[in-house]
């Protein structure tokens, strides 16, 4: 499987099974991390971890901590597409990271990003 990130008119394919999303909540300032599959369904979360809560972060029931982290398992079905959207109130934007190494989506606020399996052919999917 592949992943797109389709950004600024742009494609980029990363020939990867799995990637870690990370950003730092806009309020709390407080880091997320979340680690996904890419699946012929579509993109799954398998696991996400909360450094700490707060407004809009709290852990969900059956969170566990874990050296200073809320972890869990989301009960979400494979997406197609995932949109992110850098508010510029954080100071960066989003680290995706994979076993290649980790590359910044989004540190400028405004234009979107969408991440989402690529077609066989690497290319994005139709929408």
């Amino acid at each position: 499987m592949s992943l797109c990130i389709l950004a600024a008119g742009k494609t980029v394919t990363l020939a990867v099974a799995a990637f870690t999303l990370s950003w730092t909540h806009s309020v709390e300032r407080t880091r997320w991390e979340e680690d996904w599959k890419v699946t012929p369904s579509g993109l799954q979360v398998v696991e996400a971890r909360i450094k700490g809560s707060g407004a809009g972060m709290e852990p969900p029931e059956g969170a566990v901590l874990k050296d200073g982290w809320w972890v869990y398992a989301p009960k979400v079905g494979p997406q197609r597409h995932v949109s992110l959207a850098a508010s510029g109130a954080t100071g960066d934007g989003w680290t995706l990271c994979t076993f290649h190494g980790c590359r910044e989506l989004g540190k400028e606020a405004g234009g979107s990003i969408t991440l989402e399996p690529c077609a066989p052919d690497g290319a994005s999917q139709p929408r």
